[in-house]
């Protein structure tokens, strides 16, 4: 016979607190329901005679040292009983209980009884001594102790969700800062793809925490704090614990939040003591994430409900980064995508006196992001990294990472055996427009036009060289859009006037096809016209594109202006705003109906097409309309209608949004 060989479980037993209530309620309940058995009635010596000479007596237990007889009932005789005991027979004795004085002989007295009685009427008789002193102490003592060992755990266990920690709510002002040793911490610049920029300024930092010497032989300081200034999901806490680990240092880590909290100075108590743990570490680097929880600006942090808990904890940080030396080996580095809002004087020299840009990624490293989160994915032989990142333009690290994810479930979900193009097009496609409503009910009317509303704005965006390329035209309903428009916009760190008005053409370019279709526009515009609009008021109020308002901009850069309800200009110069915005928003609109009904009948077969095959690619696009031509600028510097040729740019690649031109139905037009 073959032995078993199967390795064999080892079965660990893990104390745990919940025992402790367990045995607890196992010891109230048994203190409860086993106290004696029964619940006897209380009579005098003259009842129980009556009761012996009845024959109802069973047996009679006489507790010397108590002075105490207990009398049982004989079972045949219990129901007579009954109303003494509330209408229910007793199933346990004894069944009476009566006191005697000191003089009473027992034995005689018994004796006595038993003898007045027919034989078949006497009772057992039994004298002993009540040893139990003891037990009734402690049964006495026993419930008070357990609802003081009750209250202890429940008053520990109070204290760790308030924060304290171990060790009770005297441990509440520590820090709750997470340690990793430089042991533990793997993460070095190799796993952190793209932030060319940003490694390139922290690798000063790590050199520093590597030769000191180098430094402060010369007499140089190195900078106290830097911020990590960007978008969210773009790699912030990843670089700073890449830092961590390219240094070789221990890493405290603690989120802004965790040092405000409801008792008053647990904040500043927290921050004292995390810079005490990391002087004892250094050299370390101490990274605080969304440090705009703590640090926002003094003036900012108004509010009814708001006290001064927060600007303590605050105040407590400044003090603490100018406290300790400056070459003790104590690196500040903290995250956060709002550095408008924090106070000046957390990022004045000496303190987070370095700010360090952690943008969206480009072209070139959206492709290395891609290779890092495709490592562990099972690929089509002829993948394409960088057609990916062509087409994922203002995705960030997060959401590249996402991106990846959302493809192998979805081919998953087509019972495929890797994963190709179309699924990570289909990823992309349900993350940035959501997911796909096959079962929403449109009528043939409503689909005409919002196929001719997307035809309107690929036509204009097609023929418009300043406006961005376009890549896909679909009319399947994805979340809230009923038909969406996918660019790719081009990288421009500058726009001039002539590319924000072509882009502004392309967006009213859907409502304009509306109107030359149905003779009337639709509410399915807005989320259009709510652009077309802000990008109209930036013009003339930021940019200084407007010859009647002026070369001035009324942007505030700082937000001290944040809590003024007034506006930084006058009524009258409102009114002029206004009449300039409406006038600009006018002569896109006629320029892009003469692009439309110039070239109606190509316009009118793009929206057939679209109706039936639902989604149009650039080669369908190029094969009605032809390749995109340098065409006429639509105004001149003064904004009138100029003649001049604009060259095309080049292919584009990427750009600083998702390129996302969405029909909704959300919202009406009045």
């Amino acid at each position: 016979m073959t032995p078993d060989r199967r390795p064999q479980k080892n079965i660990n037993f893990k104390f745990s607190f919940s025992w402790i209530y367990i045995i607890l309620i196992f010891c109230i309940i048994w203190m409860f329901f086993n106290r004696g058995g029964s619940n006897p009635q209380k009579i005098e010596w003259e009842d129980v005679k009556t009761l012996v000479r009845d024959g109802d007596v069973k047996e009679i237990t006489f507790i010397r040292n108590d002075f105490e007889g207990r009398v049982t009932i004989r079972p045949d005789r219990l129901e007579k009983y009954k109303d003494r005991f509330g209408g229910v027979v007793p199933k346990q004795s004894p069944h009476f209980i009566f006191l005697v004085s000191a003089s009473f002989n027992a034995e005689e007295m018994f004796g006595e009884l038993n003898a007045s009685v027919p034989e078949e009427d006497r009772f057992k008789v039994i004298i002993e001594n009540n040893s139990k002193i003891w037990g009734s102490v402690i049964e006495w003592l026993l419930f008070p102790l357990l609802l003081i060992l009750m209250w202890v755990f429940m008053f520990r266990g109070m204290n760790r969700a308030a924060g304290g920690g171990p060790g009770g709510i005297f441990n509440v002002g520590k820090s709750t800062g997470k340690l990793a040793e430089k042991e533990s911490i793997k993460v070095t610049f190799k796993d952190v793809a793209g932030l060319d920029g940003a490694k390139e300024e922290v690798m000063e930092i790590v050199d520093f925490l590597k030769n000191p010497q180098k430094y402060t032989a010369l007499g140089g300081k190195i900078p106290k704090g830097a911020l990590l200034v960007g978008p969210p999901g773009t790699g912030k806490t990843l670089l700073a614990k890449a830092v961590a680990g390219e240094a070789n240092v221990p890493f405290f880590s603690i989120s802004g939040s965790d040092f405000v909290e409801m008792f008053v100075g647990v904040g500043a108590s927290r921050v004292r003591d995390l810079f005490r743990q990391a002087k004892e570490k250094a050299p370390c680097i101490v990274f605080i994430d969304e440090i705009d929880a703590v640090g926002r600006a003094r003036s900012k942090n108004v509010g009814f409900s708001s006290n001064d808990e927060r600007e303590n904890t605050l105040n407590q940080l400044l003090t603490e980064m100018d406290g300790f030396d400056s070459n003790s080996g104590v690196i500040i580095l903290a995250a956060t995508n709002r550095a408008d809002i924090l106070d000046k004087a957390l990022l004045r020299a000496g303190r987070f006196d370095r700010q360090i840009h952690v943008d969206l990624p480009d072209l070139n490293e959206r492709a290395a992001i891609f290779k890092v989160h495709l490592k562990g994915l099972k690929l089509a032989p002829d993948f394409d990294v960088d057609f990916l990142a062509k087409h994922t333009p203002g995705f960030s690290g997060a959401d590249i990472a996402n991106v990846c994810n959302e493809a192998a479930l979805t081919a998953a979900r087509r019972n495929k055996t890797s994963i190709d193009r179309q699924d990570f097009l289909d990823a992309v496609d349900r993350i940035v427009g959501g997911l796909e409503r096959k079962n929403k009910i449109i009528t043939p009317s409503e689909k005409k036009s919002i196929a001719y509303h997307e035809a309107g704005h690929a036509t204009v965006s097609w023929l418009l060289p300043n406006a961005s390329p376009l890549f896909k035209v679909t009319i399947v309903p994805r979340g809230q859009a009923l038909g969406a428009a996918w660019y790719l916009p081009e990288e421009r760190q500058l726009e001039t006037k002539e590319q924000m008005i072509d882009q502004m053409s392309s967006l009213i370019g859907g409502r304009v096809a509306e109107e030359i279709v149905n003779g009337q526009p639709s509410t399915g515009a807005l989320n259009d016209l709510e652009r077309l609009t802000k990008t109209a008021y930036a013009m003339v109020v930021y940019y200084g594109m407007s010859d009647k308002v002026g070369t001035v901009s009324y942007f505030d850069s700082t937000g001290s202006r944040g809590y003024e309800l007034s506006k930084p200009y006058s009524e009258k110069t409102a009114e002029l705003i206004d009449a300039e915005v409406k006038a600009l928003v006018e002569r896109i609109h006629d320029r892009t109906k003469e692009i439309l009904l110039a070239n109606r009948e190509k316009f009118t077969e793009l929206a057939e097409l679209l109706l039936e095959k639902e989604v149009i690619f650039a080669d369908d696009m190029e094969r009605i309309f032809g390749p995109r031509k340098a065409q006429e600028s639509v105004f001149d510097d003064n904004g009138h209608d100029a003649g001049t040729t604009s060259e095309e740019g080049e292919a584009p690649s990427a750009g600083t949004d998702a390129g996302t031109d969405a029909v909704t139905d959300e919202g009406t037009d009045e």
